[in-house]
Order: structure tokens, then C-alpha cells, then sequence
């Protein structure tokens, strides 16, 4: 089988492999909302919030990380590029690596943030089912055979996965494992006595709803890679507003959900072992298999950013960025990742606050394609740089951490990305009005 998918990231993908239907994106998008990294977030509300409290940062963190998330697919189907070449019109040629760059390192952290995962969940399995075997227990073992699924998938890229494993069979299998979990959930527990239980009162529902909000937004510089292979701008929205939406929800609720009833012990891995040993064993060995595409993406995805800032065929990078995760995830032991998160919140938040004025307000959907990677074409600008895109990221940046600073337990990430949007969409229109008066 041949590498498919792998087009060159900084030119559009010819319209004849624009192949996505809604349905496809869909179950790209709700497979990369069903995952471990997705339950731990859950997870991560309920000690400081209680899950009365922790519901509510789920369900308006994920509403409004997903509705971004769907705008941002849009701008893919649009222009049939990937995300970073998708931020030259706003950024400028060279502007663009800044957040190319950012993105890199975001992506290779959580690739090998993913297969940390897939480890950690592969150890508490076999912890539970009682094998004495040094080798099934060999933490190394595990890194290496997830690390090279993943790679060996984003290397191939992603029209044959979707199509031939996600749509035909993937998703059914993802739906078994969450529909079990779920009866399992409130087959063993009386569900409605978790809302009894406060909260510490430590983690304020602004910062849990930032949380949230993080995961969705830290697939934003990656979304375009994908849906620039779908037919229509309609279908990549609906696919990845329903598909993400559901997961994300569904998912976020049954961490909180089971570390309150079954992690009666804290730890870096008490959910994991929650899991097993709450006889969702079958459903997170399901889950764990599938968890390998969210490492695909991150890898696939350094190695599209990466091809955007020099030459090199997309899956070589892929295959260099597999190698460097699995390194990392054989010396990184598995964190607590909030501040990640929030990091991730406040580069990108006000990035695509910036990105999306400028597509649909400023442009009108209408970029000069052939000028993306056109060295002194129309996003040229001074020397490659656009100083007002850059200028209102920066503005959007500094209110995010203004807002955590000074107003603790507030939600950031949203008034960064409107801060952000409109102090682009301020200084567009008094460029224009100033470019008007001269003439």
C-alpha cells in the first residue's frame, strides 16, 4: 500500500481527491474525541469542581472549543490547505512559521504524551488480568509497539485510514466501548449520589471550562490538514461539530463520572485502574486500540507543520517525527498535564480568533491561492510579516494572561480569542481607511 494523503502541504489538494463526505469527517472527528487523554480531562475537573459543577464546565467548554473547532475545518474545505499554509493570509509567508514552529512543539509533546497513555492503559490491563510475564509487563515493550503503529499510520496518511478502517469498522467499535462503559457506569453506581459530593473549591469553573475548552483547541492548528480532503465546506463543518461534540462530551462526563465512583486512590494512573477494575477491562482495551490514531495525528500533523517551513515529502517527516515521540515517551513518565493544556489555550486561542476574522470577515472565504507560497506575492507583506495579524495574536495573548492573573478562576480562552479577533478586525479596517484616503 501506498502513502496516501501525503499532497504537499503548502499547495491546495486537487479537487479530484477532495473525497471526504460528512459522514467520513465524522467519524474522524468523534474518534478523536474518544480516547484516554479525552477521559482523563474529566477526570482532572471533579476533585476541584464536585461533578454538578464539573457537567457544567464540560458541556460549555465543549460548546465552545467545537464550534471553533468547525469553523476552523471550514477554512480547510475552503481552500484546500493545510492549517499552517491556511494562516499565511492573516500571518504573512513568513509570519506563519511562528505558529508552525509552536505547533511542532505542542504536537510532538502530545505524541508522545499519547503513547505514554497507550502504555500506562496496556500496563493496568495486564496488572489486572494477573500475568506474572516480565515481558507483558515491560513498559518499554508497550512504548515501542504503539509508537510504531502510530508512525507506521501517519506515514501512510490519513484518506486510507478514514476510509478504510475508521468508517467501516473503527467507529462501530469506539460506539461498543463507550455504550458499555456507560451501562456499566450506571449499572454499578447510583449516579446521582455523585452530585452530593462538593467539590474542594480549588479549581475554579472558569479555569475548568478553560480546561475543556483546551481540548478541542489543541486540535485547531491540525484540524485543515484533514478536512482540505473534504467535498464540500458544509461537510466538514457538520462532520466535525457532531463528531467532536458528542465524543467530547460523552467522554469528558465519564471521567468525571468514574473517578468519583471507582478511583478510590489518587495517582497519575487511578482512572486507568478505575477502568479495569470496575469491569470496563473489555471497553478500555477497545478504547486503547483506537488510541493509536490520536498519536497518528499529532505525528502526521508535526510532519505537515514541519513541510510547511522547509522541503521534504510529508511522509519522511512523518516517519522522523514517529521515531522522536517514541524516544520521548520511553524517558517521559506520565504527567499531570493542566498547564500544558492551559499553554496550549492561551498560543492558540487568539490565533485562530485572528484567523477566522480574516477569513470570513475581512476576505470573505476567498484567498489568492496560488500567492500562499508565492515568495513576494500578495501575503508577502514587509518582508513576510504581517504586522497587524501579528500584532492582534500578541494582543490576544497578553489578555489571556492578563485574565489569569488578575481575575483567577475566570474563563481565558474566550475573551483571548475575541480580543484577538477584533483587535485584527480594528486594525484591517483602519489600514483600509487609511489606504482609501491616500487614494
Amino acid at each position: 500500500m501506498k502513502p496516501t494523503g501525503t499532497y504537499d502541504p503548502r499547495v491546495p489538494v486537487p479537487l479530484e481527491r477532495r473525497v471526504f463526505s460528512a459522514r467520513d469527517v465524522m467519524s474522524l472527528w468523534f474518534s478523536l474525541a474518544i480516547g484516554l487523554m479525552v477521559l482523563q480531562t474529566g477526570a482532572l475537573l471533579v476533585p476541584g469542581l464536585g461533578f454538578g459543577a464539573a457537567l457544567t464546565a464540560i458541556v460549555i467548554g465543549s460548546i465552545v472549543g467545537v464550534a471553533c473547532l468547525a469553523s476552523v475545518a471550514v477554512i480547510g474545505a475552503d481552500t484546500g490547505l493545510a492549517t499552517m499554509s491556511a494562516l499565511r493570509p492573516a500571518l504573512g509567508l513568513r509570519g506563519a512559521s511562528l505558529p508552525a514552529i509552536c505547533n511542532l512543539i505542542q504536537l510532538v509533546g502530545w505524541g508522545a504524551f499519547e503513547i505514554v497513555v497507550m502504555r500506562d492503559a496496556a500496563g493496568a490491563l495486564i496488572q489486572r488480568a494477573g500475568s506474572d510475564s516480565a515481558l507483558w509487563q515491560s513498559p518499554v515493550l508497550w512504548t515501542l509497539l504503539f509508537g510504531g503503529i502510530s508512525t507506521l499510520i501517519a506515514v501512510f496518511g490519513p484518506l486510507g485510514f478514514v476510509r478504510r478502517v475508521l468508517r467501516r469498522w473503527g467507529i462501530w467499535m469506539l460506539l461498543a466501548a463507550a455504550a458499555w462503559l456507560t451501562w456499566h457506569l450506571f449499572a454499578a453506581y447510583d449516579v446521582a449520589e455523585l452530585f452530593s459530593r462538593p467539590g474542594t473549591g480549588v479549581l475554579g469553573l472558569g479555569t475548568g471550562i478553560d480546561l475543556v475548552i483546551a481540548m478541542p483547541l489543541s486540535w485547531l492548528p491540525l484540524v485543515a490538514d484533514y478536512t482540505r480532503f473534504a467535498r464540500q465546506p458544509g461537510a466538514a463543518f457538520r462532520g466535525t461539530l457532531v463528531g467532536y461534540l458528542i465524543g467530547n462530551l460523552w467522554f469528558c462526563s465519564l471521567g468525571a463520572a468514574y473517578t468519583l465512583a471507582f478511583a478510590q486512590q489518587g495517582g497519575d494512573n487511578a482512572l486507568l485502574f478505575a477502568l479495569a477494575a470496575s469491569g470496563g477491562g473489555l471497553a478500555l482495551l477497545l478504547i486503547l486500540l483506537d488510541e493509536s490514531e490520536k498519536a497518528f495525528a499529532d505525528i502526521h500533523s508535526a510532519a505537515v507543520s514541519a513541510c510547511t517551513l522547509v522541503p521534504a515529502k510529508v511522509e519522511h517527516a512523518a516517519l522522523a517525527f514517529g521515531v522522536l515521540c517514541t524516544a520521548i515517551a520511553l524517558f517521559v513518565p506520565f504527567a499531570r498535564f493542566e498547564n500544558f493544556l492551559l499553554l496550549i489555550g492561551s498560543l492558540f486561542a487568539p490565533l485562530f480568533g485572528v484567523v477566522l476574522v480574516d477569513h470570513f470577515i475581512v476576505r470573505r472565504r476567498q484567498i489568492d491561492l496560488p500567492a500562499v507560497a508565492q515568495v513576494g506575492g500578495a501575503y508577502w507583506y514587509s518582508g513576510g510579516w504581517h504586522v497587524r495579524g501579528l500584532l492582534a495574536w500578541s494582543l490576544g495573548i497578553a489578555a489571556y494572561h492578563l485574565t489569569v492573573h488578575l481575575l483567577p478562576g475566570m474563563m481565558a480562552s474566550v475573551p483571548a480569542l475575541l480580543i484577538g479577533g477584533a483587535g485584527y478586525w480594528l486594525l484591517s479596517l483602519t489600514a483600509t481607511r487609511t489606504a482609501g484616503s491616500a487614494a
